[in-house]
């Protein structure tokens, strides 16, 4: 599987803010990544990264919420392989 990028990790993350919601749907999310079906592709594998590592949580039908660890990634602006919630 491909890596996302950590700046487009980061851009994920700052989807929540920028949107003002608790809560984004993939569809919301794929904002971060661009019009393009490449841009799409590498914002999945981030939010898939994200996810995995406790950073986004799973609501559910594609939506995702940001959970505490992924609010500090956030701040610190750094989102490493051993980040995890």
């Amino acid at each position: 599987m491909a890596e996302a990028s950590e700046g487009l990790k980061l851009r994920v993350l700052g989807m929540f803010d920028e949107l003002g919601k608790p809560e984004l749907d993939l569809h919301e999310l794929f904002e971060a990544g661009g019009n393009d079906a490449e841009g799409r592709r590498e914002v999945f594998f981030a939010v898939e990264w994200l996810a995995e590592r406790g950073l986004l949580e799973e609501r559910g039908n594609d939506f995702y919420s940001l959970s505490d660890s992924g609010r500090e990634a956030l701040r610190s602006g750094r989102v490493r392989e051993g980040d995890a919630g």
